[in-house]
């Protein structure tokens, strides 16, 4: 299998900065390049660390890139901020969607699994948040979810709001109840959410899939979406079945088809996304599940590394039209953004850097459409 793209852009991390990752880009007004990232600042990096939202922009199509600045920090009291989404809104400004976690709540009284001493587990908020000036400055925040319970726990995954072509923003969401009684998640429901009036306000669609499997604690994990060319919205889900899931939307997100699997995207449990770049579309993905006598696989199994490619917008894929984009399988790698130039497009994810930790660095590649041509 061919391998693709070329290193631009390593953001390390140091003993007071263990983590960088889940971001996503913006093409701005004077045609330079912004990636904005989760930056996990303190001696932790788990995912209810202290954590605030930077960015590094490049004014030469991702060739290089200046300086680290912070662009939101949490507010007082809260857990994090984390996952961020970018999103050209239809008035021109820029529109920001990250997650807020608000409370602190201890591990013990709401999961199932193993409990670390001390770790806390917190309900969210998903945070919209404008900026009419190129990201200089921001307005408040919106509250996305103001219509939910918010005893539930909601994932909303980087780099995934989306705009379809009537103008309506759309994200989809993994819920997970808080069971009180019991101290533990329920296994992730999918639920949509979506604003008509370019992000002011927000509503859910009625709609919401269950998992149907109580032996799958997880249930449905870090959806996304895709418009597909023919109108449909895809959904596309990880999980815990060895690929990724799927369903389908014929009315901007409202209802949706049944879930089935798609097993040319074989996948730990790891997140896949897709995109439209140039006259393509990509999905970047882990293509092996975890399995027994993989003995070189390193944490969670997310590696290797590809990119499939569609020739007609996103309608087929096939096993011919596959690159790496990460063969080292002494490494892991996932959590995508990506973002779409002239003659080439840009792809950010987590790199474990040989430290044995999945959720470490981030590394931005730059893929030329020629390498991907066939």
């Amino acid at each position: 299998m061919k391998k693709i793209g070329r290193q631009v852009c390593f953001l390390e991390t140091t003993e007071s900065n263990k983590r960088n990752g889940e971001g996503s880009f913006i093409r701005l007004k004077d045609n330079s390049i912004m990636f904005g990232y989760t930056e996990y600042i303190g001696d932790s990096g788990d995912d209810f660390a202290n954590a605030r939202i930077s960015a590094v922009t490049s004014h030469d199509e991702g060739e290089t890139w200046g300086e680290k600045r912070v662009l939101f920090t949490k507010p007082e009291g809260a857990q994090n901020i984390m996952s961020l989404s970018f999103l050209r809104m239809g008035n021109g400004d820029i529109g920001a969607f990250y997650i807020l976690k608000e409370a602190n709540i201890p591990q013990e009284k709401l999961c199932s699994g193993p409990v670390k001493e001390g770790k806390v587990c917190n309900v969210t908020k998903i945070l919209c948040v404008r900026s009419s000036d190129e990201g200089e400055t921001w307005g408040e925040p919106i509250d996305c979810l103001s219509m939910l319970d918010r005893n539930d726990y909601f994932v909303l995954n980087n780099d995934r709001v989306i705009k379809l072509k009537s103008g309506r923003i759309l994200f989809a969401l993994a819920r997970h109840t808080i069971y009180q009684n019991i101290f533990r998640f329920s296994p992730g429901a999918l639920c949509f959410i979506y604003s008509d009036d370019d992000g002011y306000t927000w509503e859910k669609a009625e709609e919401e899939l269950v998992f149907p499997f109580d032996r799958d604690p997880a249930g449905y994990q870090e959806p996304g979406l895709y418009e597909m060319p023919d109108g449909r919205v895809r959904c596309y889900i990880r999980s815990s079945l060895g690929c990724q899931l799927e369903c389908f939307s014929e009315d901007g997100g409202e209802t949706w088809s049944c879930v089935n699997p798609n097993h040319f995207f074989t996948s730990p449990r790891s997140p896949m996304l897709i995109k439209a770049v140039g006259d393509y579309t990509v999905a970047i993905f882990n293509p092996y599940p975890e399995y027994h006598m993989r003995s070189e696989a390193e944490p969670w199994g997310r590696t290797p590394y590809v990119c499939a490619v569609s020739d007609d917008k996103g309608l087929t894929f096939s096993k011919d039209r596959i690159f790496y984009i990460e063969d080292d399988l002494s490494n892991s790698y996932c959590y995508p953004a990506i973002v779409e130039g002239d003659s080439y497009f840009l792809v950010a994810y987590y790199h474990t850097n040989n430290t044995g930790n999945c959720l470490n660095c981030t590394k931005i590649i730059k893929i030329k459409y020629n390498e991907i041509e066939q």
